[in-house]
């Protein structure tokens, strides 16, 4: 079973994997990539243990040019050259290719129902979202198609998409609600998730995302976001993290540090978007209440982009989102030159990032976003894994959990040189094979 920092008894349940691993599993003669540091002190330990890299670490993949990797009861068990083969293990000859921790998708909205079509043609054909949006369409259409929609058809459409995502190399996504705004519509949203989740090989973490629009007036609908629909989610859902998405047309800030004072008495785990369309100011309150990450950050300032660097709050860059909407991409090379915490999402939704292709987010990430290859790799794995708050994924090293990726490539630059396809041969999920 897969594991989150301080969850609660539901969370844990919903956080898991199938336990299958009987067979011990021999990966031989491998590019392994396995972001294991030469020197402790150069990982950065954060709040609850959880190991994240910034700096001139973030560039240090570990590579072990020709290695063994030997998993056991769904932990690496061995990392080395030459390891000997234990007696009734399988053995995978890489012969040079790749091996490397799974993708860890740290910010997905992957639970929806419907689609955005018709509105996303209008849009190519010049009419602006805020027209469309009075109309009814744009989130407003999938909160009605939520509404609409079963909790057992809900989770079939997710689980159709994780199947996708883990074919892809991600072996651990992190899945919103949103789209529910009533108590009922984002408890139906939560238990679908953990529906999904059940029998998946790979490990799903939901999220609240309780502040992602507004129903009616601003004032009114966050009080009541606050006052009753949080509640109804942390007695339901204990240990479950908590955001809100700070912009002109979703949440204010005051209402944002509303939502997360009082998330935080309980100690949830709190994130927000935010800087995607325009500065609001938000970056400051993220600090000051110590939330784990800030999202987006297309339209950051240099300065809160420097103070964002000096804290221990991740930033979260999702430039599939800038690619598809044809927006300004988020400074990432800069933030990690500052010595920020730097992770890389997919942003996976119905609207925003119609993507779950982590190679494609690698490739994004280096063109336009001012990271490098090693640098884009580290955020995908090992601080996309610490922004959830994992400290047992991430990288290929003793006593971690086997989710590993074998690739068809034998340099690990193709994947983000290269554009399209999939580039993932093998998939290994706490041990087990996938596919």
């Amino acid at each position: 079973m897969g594991g989150i920092g301080n969850c609660g008894v539901w969370l844990a349940r919903v956080v898991k994997t199938v336990k299958r691993h009987r067979m011990s599993l021999m990966i031989r003669h491998a590019r392994v990539l396995s972001l294991a540091l030469p020197e402790p002190g150069g990982a950065t330990t954060l709040i609850g243990g959880r190991k994240a890299r910034r700096g001139a670490a973030l560039k240090e993949l570990g590579v072990i040019a020709r290695g063994d990797v030997l998993v056991a009861d769904g932990k690496i068990a061995a990392v080395g050259a030459e390891l000997a083969v234990p007696e009734g293990a399988e053995v995978i000859e890489a012969d040079g290719r790749v091996l490397m921790p799974g993708f860890v998708d740290c910010h997905t909205h992957a639970c929806w129902a419907g689609d955005r079509l018709v509105e996303w043609e209008q849009e190519l054909g010049g009419v602006p979202s805020a027209e469309i949006l009075k109309k009814g369409g744009g989130i407003q259409a999938t909160v009605r198609a939520v509404k609409e929609a079963t909790r057992k058809q809900l989770a079939a459409g997710l689980r159709t998409r994780l199947d996708a995502m883990l074919r892809g190399g991600t072996t651990t996504m992190e899945v919103k609600s949103g789209y529910g705004l009533t108590i009922e519509g984002e408890t139906k949203m939560l238990h679908a998730i953990a529906r999904a989740a059940q029998e998946f090989p790979g490990t799903v973490v939901p999220t609240a995302l309780l502040g992602q629009t507004v129903d009616g007036e601003v004032a009114a609908f966050t009080r009541m976001v606050v006052r009753e629909l949080l509640p109804a989610v942390w007695h339901e859902f204990p240990g479950i993290a908590v955001e809100a998405v700070c912009a002109a047309d979703a949440w204010p800030v005051e209402a944002c540090v509303r939502l997360f004072e009082r998330a935080g008495k309980h100690g949830l785990p709190l994130r927000v978007s935010a800087e995607s369309a325009a500065p609001t100011g938000m970056i400051t309150e993220a600090l000051r209440l110590h939330l784990r990450s800030v999202d987006h950050l297309e339209n950051a300032s240099k300065a809160d982009l420097v103070a964002l660097a000096a804290s221990e709050t991740f930033g979260v860059f999702a430039p599939a989102a800038s690619f598809h909407g044809r927006g300004r991409y988020a400074r990432a090379g800069a933030f990690a030159d500052s010595g920020g915490l730097v992770a890389l999402a997919s942003d996976y939704g119905v609207a925003t990032a119609p993507t779950h292709a982590m190679p494609f987010v690698i490739a994004l990430a280096v063109r336009y976003s001012g990271l490098t290859v090693a640098e884009a790799i580290a955020a995908t794995t090992v601080n996309a894994a610490a922004a959830l708050g994992f400290n047992d994924r991430g990288t290929i090293e003793v006593g971690q959990r086997a989710d590993l990726i074998l690739l068809r490539h034998r340099d690990e630059r193709l994947l983000a040189h290269e554009i399209g396809g999939n580039p993932v041969d093998l998939v290994v999920a706490a041990g087990n094979r996938v596919g």
